[in-house]
């Protein structure tokens, strides 16, 4: 009678390197992805709600926004964050351009730069009966 022993371990070791291998990946990747987004979902909902107030209160709450999320990227340099209102009298538009880099330390071995690239634009909509 023949005993075989150990043949699963191999494959179980391999599984388990790649499983930790994703896990310390995600580890690192998934809060500035997730930053990222936040950003751009404050910079949407701003940019929604610019007729009512200036382009200093929403740049100092976008610049706020990113502090609070960790971008320094996007505090760092001045034109990361752009905003722009134009039109006339009862409508327009605000504009928001994030363009910054955020670069993601894969423990020594893996430098990912993350480069967001994005344009908000939000019809402005004044004195609606």
């Amino acid at each position: 009678m023949q005993h075989q022993r150990g043949e699963g371990k191999i494959g179980c070791i391999v599984s388990m390197l790649v499983l930790g291998t994703l896990g310390a990946t995600a580890y690192k990747a998934v809060p500035i992805y997730y930053a990222n987004s936040e950003l751009i979902d404050a910079c949407d909902f701003a940019a929604s709600d610019a007729s009512k107030r200036p382009i200093e209160v929403i740049d100092r709450e976008v610049r706020q926004k990113a502090k609070e999320l960790g971008i320094i990227e996007a505090l760092t340099d001045k034109n990361a964050i752009r905003i722009s209102k134009s039109g006339g009298e009862g409508g327009g538009t605000c504009t928001i351009v994030l363009h910054y880099r955020q670069t993601i330390d894969f423990y020594g071995v893996y430098k990912w730069t993350l480069e967001t690239d994005k344009r908000i634009t939000k019809p402005i909509f004044e004195n609606i009966s």
